[in-house]
């Protein structure tokens, strides 16, 4: 979560907020409803102070005084104004903006009201003004002939927080449970997929005219001992980089420590010549970390799938060939 846009936005935001109390204002004074118009100094001022504290990056104060203010501010104008003009609604655009600072809050490793806990007491000041609206009428007895086109006007604000909030937190759960499922299941050094998912890859997609390949880097426990751990994970990523590139329709698996596995639709035939074409890559790319060059070389054991293995006999065969290959010399494809 950048935290520089949540900053902007909420910039925006109060700036948006700042020019319809200044609209509202013109407009209480039309209505002559005097204590409105004066009522409406201190709002402008809360937001005006709402531009210092985010520019101090104090947005969980910034949030307090809002809630506090806007649930006011609804009450205030309810009860001298009455239902008519619809300042009662802004009471549901509260609640998913409170969901969705409760969340940005956690994202941002922030303070934050707890959103249930402020939406109840929202509610509890709704049903204390309205109720009172309700008992004894509105304090001011106003015209009334704008009070339809202020009632879609309040209507179409309220309603359009609701929806864009709603989306923006639904849209934030969902990328962030994307970035989670993606985490799950993929290396974090080389960014190809993990054991775990690898084997629920194989079991969907185990059919005939698909091979398996199982690719070791040659003597690698030499190169972390020669150059370093950090030069042995720079081999491990281009290595991965290389396997995405020139097999760019397979599914790619570090499958431990130096190994990897690869899934790919061809037959025997074709395999080889894919495999033995990625071996070569590997071995004529020029390795360097910290100028230092490496030479790199890869084993492989190719099985192609028939009909009767299960995914962990078609893993043992290809692995079988994989050793059989480190055992007669390495740098090449069985």
């Amino acid at each position: 979560m950048d935290r520089k846009l949540v900053e902007k936005f909420t910039y925006a935001v109060n700036t948006l907020i700042l020019l319809i109390v200044f609209g509202l204002m013109a407009f209480f004074h039309v209505l002559k409803v005097p204590f409105l118009v004066y009522f409406s100094i201190p709002t402008i001022l809360i937001y005006l102070i709402g531009y210092v504290l985010i520019i101090t990056k104090h947005l969980d104060i910034y949030v307090w005084m809002v809630y506090m203010w806007l649930t006011l501010y609804m009450c205030v104008t309810t009860v001298c104004l009455g239902y008519d003009f619809g300042f009662h609604l802004y009471c549901m655009s509260m609640i998913p903006v409170m969901f969705v600072t409760e969340y940005l809050a956690y994202k941002l490793d922030q303070k934050s009201l707890k959103a249930l806990g402020v939406c109840i007491a929202v509610c509890m000041a709704y049903l204390a003004c309205t109720g009172y609206v309700s008992y004894h009428g509105p304090v001011y007895d106003v015209d009334k002939s704008a009070a339809g086109i202020f009632w879609c006007t309040n209507s179409i604000i309220v309603f359009s927080f609701l929806i864009f909030y709603t989306n923006w937190l639904i849209r934030m759960i969902i990328n962030s449970e994307e970035s989670l499922k993606k985490m799950a299941q993929t290396d974090k050094l080389t960014g190809l997929y993990n054991r775990h998912y690898m084997m629920e890859i194989l079991e969907k997609k185990k059919k005939e005219n698909t091979y398996l390949v199982i690719a070791d880097i040659d003597h690698f426990k030499q190169i972390n001992d020669t150059y370093g751990h950090s030069a042995g994970d720079h081999v491990l990523k281009t290595i991965a980089e290389i396997f995405k590139e020139k097999l760019p329709g397979a599914d790619i698996c570090r499958w431990g420590g130096e190994e990897f596995l690869i899934l790919a639709p061809g037959n025997k035939e074709t395999s080889a010549k894919e495999i033995e074409s990625l071996r070569a890559a590997v071995e004529e790319f020029n390795f360097v970390y910290d100028s230092t060059a490496i030479d790199v070389t890869i084993t492989a054991g190719i099985f192609v799938y028939e009909g009767s293995l299960s995914v962990d006999k078609w893993i043992k065969a290809a692995d079988k060939n994989l050793y059989y290959g480190k055992e007669h010399g390495r740098n090449m494809v069985v």
